[in-house]
C-alpha cells in the first residue's frame, strides 16, 4: 500500500518554480530515491514533505493522514508529521554526549530521564555505536557522526524517514559501506524511507524506485533496475553517463523493434527503438550506448569492428577509454588491458545494448 501520497505538488520561489506539478506515491517499508542534479527540485520536494517549506500547491499525505492541503488550509508542523529527518551535515550537538544527542528527539516529547537512556543505548547499539554513550558526539569520526544522526532520526520509531544527500560528506569506501547497512537496518526496522541524492549509485544502491528529477519536474520514475536499464529521454541517458550520438534512421528492421541508424557516412549500428520513436529513414535522432557495453579487444571476431584509442584513463580495476571508429568517437570502461593511445583494436557492440530515441 502506498504510505507517501503527494499529488500535484508546486513550489515556488519568486518567478521561479522550484517544483511543478509532481507527483507519486511510495509503498510503504520502502525506499524512493529522488535522483537529480543539483537545483532540479529534490531537496524542495523533501522539505516540502518534512514541513519545512510551505508548497504553493497540492497535496501530501503521509499514512493515510493529509499534512498539506493548500486548498483545504492544512499544513501541520514538521513535529506533528511524525517523521524522521537525517541531514547531509549530521548536526549533532558538540555540548551534547553521543546519548544525549540520540535521546533529544525523546525529550522534547517529554519522555522520562531513565526511559531517555534505555532507548538510546538500543538504538546506538542498533546503529553499531554500543560503547559510545557517553562520548562527546564531535570527539568521533565522520561515519560515527553519520551513525548518530541516523540512531536520533530513528529513536521516536517514525514510520518515515527522509534522507536529504545523508553520505556525501563520507569517504567513497565509507559511503559504500553505509549504503548496504542502511538497507539490512530498513529491512529489520520496516520504516518507509524518501532519499535525496545526486548520486546514482547511492541511487540505485538504497532504492526499491527512482524519480529522476530534471529542473523541478518528473523526468522519469519506476522500479530502480527499470529506469536504469531503459532510459526513456535523452536527458536520462546522458544523466546516467550514456554515450549519446546524433544519428539518421536507415530504417526499421521488419518484424522487430529493432531499427538501423547512421551514426555517420561509413558507420551504421542496429539498436533497440525507445517510446514513441519514429522509423521514417532520414529522421534525426539519438543513438544511445553505456560506456560498458563499447567492448576493446585486440583481436577481431564475428561483429566486431576496427577503432583506434584515441585516449584512455587508468582507474586501478577498470580502465577508460575514448575510441574511434571510422569517425565516431564513442568511451568505453572495461577491466584494465593496458592498451595505450593510438593502439589499434576492435570493438565488440550488440544492437540490445544501442537504445535509439527520438
Amino acid at each position: 500500500m502506498s504510505f507517501v501520497h503527494i499529488a500535484h505538488l508546486t513550489k515556488r520561489f519568486g518567478n521561479h518554480t522550484a517544483v511543478g506539478d509532481v507527483s507519486f506515491d511510495v509503498p510503504e517499508g520502502s525506499t524512493l530515491a529522488l535522483l537529480g542534479p543539483s537545483g532540479c527540485g529534490k531537496t524542495t520536494i523533501l522539505r516540502c514533505l518534512a514541513g519545512l517549506e510551505t508548497p504553493d500547491g497540492g497535496t501530501i499525505e503521509i499514512g493515510g493522514n493529509r499534512v498539506f492541503d493548500k486548498v483545504r488550509h492544512v499544513d501541520l508542523m514538521p513535529e506533528k508529521r511524525e517523521l524522521g529527518i537525517v541531514f547531509q551535515s549530521y548536526a549533532v550537538w558538540p555540548h551534547m554526549t553521543v546519548a544525549e544527542n540520540v535521546a533529544f528527539p525523546l525529550k522534547v516529547r517529554g519522555i522520562a530521564a531513565a526511559e531517555r537512556l534505555r532507548r538510546a543505548s538500543k538504538m546506538l547499539e542498533t546503529v553499531g555505536l554500543k560503547g559510545f554513550e557517553d562520548r562527546s558526539a564531535t570527539l568521533v569520526s565522520g561515519g560515527q557522526q553519520q551513525r548518530i544522526a541516523l540512531a536520533r532520526a530513528l529513536i521516536h520509531e517514525p514510520r518515515l524517514v527522509l534522507f536529504d544527500e545523508a553520505l556525501s560528506n563520507l569517504d567513497a569506501q565509507l559511503r559504500e559501506h553505509m549504503r548496504m547497512e542502511l538497507r539490512v537496518l530498513q529491512e529489520r526496522l520496516g520504516f518507509t524511507a524518501v532519499y535525496v541524492t545526486h548520486d546514482q549509485a547511492e541511487a540505485f544502491g538504497l532504492a526499491d524506485t527512482v524519480v529522476l528529477m530534471n529542473q523541478g519536474t518528473i523526468e522519469t520514475s519506476g522500479p530502480a533496475r527499470a529506469v536504469f536499464a531503459k532510459p526513456a529521454t535523452a536527458f536520462v541517458a546522458r544523466f546516467f553517463g550514456m554515450n549519446v550520438l546524433e544519428a539518421k534512421i536507415v530504417g526499421p528492421v521488419a518484424g522487430s523493434n529493432y531499427v538501423d541508424v547512421a551514426l555517420n557516412d561509413r558507420v551504421t549500428v542496429r539498436g533497440v527503438a525507445g517510446e514513441k520513436l519514429d522509423p521514417t529513414p532520414g529522421k534525426t535522432v539519438l543513438a544511445c550506448i553505456r560506456k560498458e557495453s563499447v567492448r576493446a579487444d585486440r583481436v577481431s571476431s564475428d561483429g566486431t569492428r576496427p577503432a583506434t584509442i584515441e585516449a584512455m584513463s587508468f582507474l586501478g580495476t577498470a580502465e577508460e577509454y575514448i575510441v574511434d571508429i571510422q569517425g565516431v568517437s564513442l568511451r568505453a570502461s572495461q577491466p584494465a588491458i593496458g592498451f595505450r593511445r593510438g593502439d589499434a583494436v576492435h570493438v565488440a557492440m550488440a544492437a540490445d545494448d544501442w537504445i535509439v530515441l527520438p
